[in-house]
């Protein structure tokens, strides 16, 4: 049996309305609003195929019919139209990264919270992914006679400045040269693989000195701890506005449901996983875990420097109206994107 075009709008005109409604749709309702020019019972006749086709299911004898999860996979994959938001929809997401923003933390969670009012549905995000990023450079630079800024520049830009205690014996002349070393030392080495066993070297080139040995363990720390702030968390956001939805009304389902959301490694494992693609949309039991059959994750990717480093996404029911929801996550991950640019790349 093909799949013609009839059939494929008859499809598209079920799931649109379902998606709106949430009640099984019957043949008279796509007659009167698909604008197909159809007669009901040529409409029936095509639900009827439909259904054998595994695209369509009849929860009761007498109701109408509602998409399966098949259906949801083709209505993405080849009739979605592209969705834009509007100008004022647009400006609600400016304004909340308009506000005073004190740190990715503070750019993580009011990145989770528009995203939850803007679909109504359970928003999460992880914090930008640095511990593949590369160092670059390091530079000590003098500040009083015992204090100096040590700065450290990634692929990704500025990863972290600090003041640190430099003995008074050490001349600028040697921070110049300590930097240069812990540069070309360093250089093209991930965060996660920093660690004090390249501090040796350091110490034959300086010689036995004690103070100069304890101001290099001191600079050791410093990196060790350029490498522990690196650590992904998750920040989620609104998933009581999930219960509003009659899909999880059943006492039962909405236990489990919230359930799975308390599992935090779930949840950071299928964003985490998301990070390679642009857009990632997982429908029921693509989503592989058996509380969350009835629900749709779709993620999106942002960006640092023009390098993937993160993902964020929602989680709601597979009735999701997908195009807006893909028109919200790219306009909030271009956003994203931006801000971080200028946090972590705008180092002058």
């Amino acid at each position: 049996m093909s799949l013609d075009l009839r059939k494929l709008m008859i499809l598209q005109a079920i799931i649109d309305d379902y998606v709106m409604t949430a009640m099984p749709v019957g043949s008279r309702t796509v007659s009167k609003h698909s604008g197909l020019n159809l007669s009901s019972a040529t409409i029936r006749n095509e639900m009827f195929d439909l259904k054998e086709l595994g695209l369509l299911e009849q929860p009761h004898t007498s109701s109408g019919s509602m998409p399966s999860e098949k259906a949801y996979r083709l209505y993405v994959n080849r009739l979605m139209q592209k969705s834009n938001l509007n100008s004022d929809e647009i400006e609600h997401i400016s304004k909340h990264y308009s506000k005073k923003i004190n740190g990715v933390e503070d750019v993580v969670k009011q990145t989770a919270l528009v995203l939850s009012q803007m679909t109504n549905y359970m928003s999460m995000i992880i914090t930008p992914h640095l511990n593949d990023a590369e160092l670059r450079r390091i530079q000590i630079i003098p500040v009083t006679d015992d204090k100096a800024l040590l700065v450290i520049v990634s692929d990704v830009g500025l990863l972290r400045d600090a003041i640190i205690k430099v003995p008074s014996e050490i001349s600028e002349h040697e921070l110049d040269r300590i930097s240069e070393m812990l540069t070309n030392a360093l250089s093209g080495k991930k965060l996660s693989e920093i660690s004090n066993s390249y501090m040796p070297d350091l110490f034959k080139e300086l010689g036995e000195r004690r103070e100069s040995l304890e101001f290099i363990n001191k600079l050791g720390e410093n990196l060790k701890k350029a490498s522990k702030s690196t650590k992904q968390e998750v920040e989620t956001y609104g998933a009581k506005n999930l219960l509003s939805f009659p899909e999880y009304s059943d006492i039962e389902v909405a236990k489990n449901l919230l359930d799975a959301l308390e599992q935090r490694d779930m949840i950071y494992a299928l964003l985490s996983n998301a990070t390679d693609l642009e857009f990632s949309i997982k429908i029921g039991s693509e989503i592989e875990d058996p509380k969350l059959t009835n629900c749709s994750i779709v993620t999106a990717t942002y960006s640092i420097g023009g390098r993937p480093l993160g993902s964020m996404g929602v989680l709601g029911p597979t009735r999701m109206n997908y195009s807006r929801v893909l028109a919200i996550l790219s306009h909030i991950g271009k956003s994203l994107s931006e801000i971080l640019n200028q946090m972590y790349l705008d180092t002058d």
